[in-house]
């Protein structure tokens, strides 16, 4: 993927070295300043996406059913809406219990009830979006729990019975989510867990506390989706948000090399951008930055291999390393993934034949073979998104299909799903997912993926083809 972006990155290049005659530093070529900012977004790109899902999520006095302010629980008490385009991919399977801390100060304490056989998942996420700590039904089990969110250098004697989890930057994210029916019965069993949270300051634990209102910025856009407004922001912009973020959300040892590439173009951790460390032409073509960066991310996620035309992880994701360009793709798609062991999700954007899905001109079918539905310990689901993986309208208000669904069944035991625009007819609607007159995309949950045979982790066992089937 990189000797495309060169390729382009030297055609940006030469353009403007024609036209503009400058100074250039000794040290740093054009070509290599623009490469360096390139590696530099991608590097940053979690973090900033991080931040403006955080800001998005978080811009309210006091919660509502999709915010909170910082340090204050946001409990979706239904699935989320079809115009929510806050965080891509958004799931129909469970209801999302979330907070978003600043542990720069000091920890914060977030308590867990006891759960019983309801199945869970609450991963921290540090702002790079490396999952730090996971409690789950199948990892920590039903008992309740209560964990001290500590920042990056923080010292100090936490309660007893208090598991200290310790967070390399100031900005936490935890994603929870708590699975749910979807029935009045069952919304009102779970609100009653979600109402039992808690999270509090270290210093107000086990004294009476009353989270302070939020700070609400009245220009800051509440409606636009995080990805297009992050994606809007020009090099310059970029950069300044990141070097602002990387003062509290510092790199770690790991990060040493990315870090003394990225300040030759004026990125310290610490300090405020300096556009001073690039001449102009190398000001100009850093304009360029952003579109190339996207483009390699995009790329390399039509890259990675596929089995019949899904693509997953089995390894890498949710702890990435240094594979930044990995984590860059990840968060592209959607913030927020999961380790491989605690769910897997395929991901299909092309057919079994290698054709985008398009509802206006075909249908589609997955068959399921007698006893080959998804090998899980918790549940699965299938859900359809539009080209921004976002929820698509539709007659019938449903978003998905899952393991709850009472489906038909083929007289030789197999289960076809349709997707498709068009109902399949009564007796199949079902088994029908409903898709728009277009393009989309198809994800494929799978939470508490069993680890032996027949397992996707091993690859005993693969998502099925979509087949186009009739026009």
């Amino acid at each position: 993927m990189k000797k495309v972006v060169a390729v382009i990155l030297g055609i940006v290049v030469a353009g403007m070295a024609a036209f503009l005659v400058v100074k250039r530093s000794p040290s740093l070529h054009t070509e290599e300043a623009v490469r360096i900012a390139v590696d530099a977004y991608i590097y940053g790109y979690p973090l900033v996406t991080f931040d403006m899902a955080r800001r998005q999520q978080t811009n309210v006095a006091a919660p509502d059913a999709e915010h909170a302010p910082v340090g204050q629980l946001i409990k979706m008490r239904s699935y989320p809406a079809v115009d929510n385009h806050c965080c891509a991919a958004p799931n129909a399977d469970t209801l999302y219990t979330i907070a978003w801390l600043d542990v720069s100060r000091e920890p914060w304490v977030f308590g867990i009830p006891e759960m019983g056989d309801r199945y869970y998942i609450m991963p921290m996420l540090d702002g790079f979006s490396e999952v730090i700590q996971v409690a789950s039904s199948s990892r920590t089990g039903g008992r309740a729990q209560t964990y001290a969110i500590t920042g990056p250098g923080w010292i100090g004697t936490l309660p007893q019975g208090v598991t200290r989890v310790d967070s390399p930057t100031a900005m936490v994210w935890v994603l929870g989510r708590i699975y749910c029916t979807g029935t009045p019965e069952d919304y009102a069993a779970v609100h009653a867990l979600q109402d039992r949270f808690t999270v509090v300051p270290l210093t107000a634990y086990g004294k009476p506390y009353a989270p302070p209102p939020g700070v609400v910025d009245p220009a800051f856009d509440m409606k636009t989706a995080v990805r297009k407004q992050v994606n809007a922001l020009d090099v310059e912009a970029y950069f300044e948000y990141l070097a602002r973020l990387l003062r509290s959300n510092p790199p770690t040892a790991k990060d040493a090399e990315m870090v003394a590439r990225m300040a030759r173009i004026g990125i310290v951790p610490g300090q405020d951008f300096d556009r001073s460390k690039l001449g102009s032409l190398d000001r100009e073509a850093i304009k360029a930055v952003p579109k190339l960066a996207l483009l390699e991310m995009a790329v390399h996620l039509k890259s990675q291999k596929t089995k019949d035309g899904w693509l997953y992880f089995t390894a890498g994701v949710g702890n990435f390393g240094t594979d930044y360009l990995l984590r860059g793709m990840a968060n592209l798609l959607g913030p927020g993934w999961n380790r491989p062991e605690d769910a897997v999700y395929p991901l299909s954007q092309k057919d079994a034949e290698g054709h985008e899905y398009d509802g206006a001109s075909h249908g589609y079918v997955m068959r399921f073979q007698k006893g080959e539905m998804p090998p899980v310990e918790a549940f699965w689901s299938l859900t359809l998104y539009d080209t921004d993986f976002f929820f698509v309208p539709n007659a019938i208000d449903r978003y998905e299909l899952s393991q709850r669904n009472a489906f038909v069944t083929n007289p030789d035991g197999s289960i076809d799903l349709y997707i498709q625009a068009e109902s399949p007819g009564k007796e199949r609607e079902a088994n029908w997912l409903p898709a728009p007159k277009g393009k989309f995309s198809l994800v494929l949950r799978m939470y508490g993926p069993k680890q032996s045979p027949p397992s996707i982790m091993d690859g005993t066992w693969t998502p099925p083809p979509v087949r186009r089937v009739g026009r």
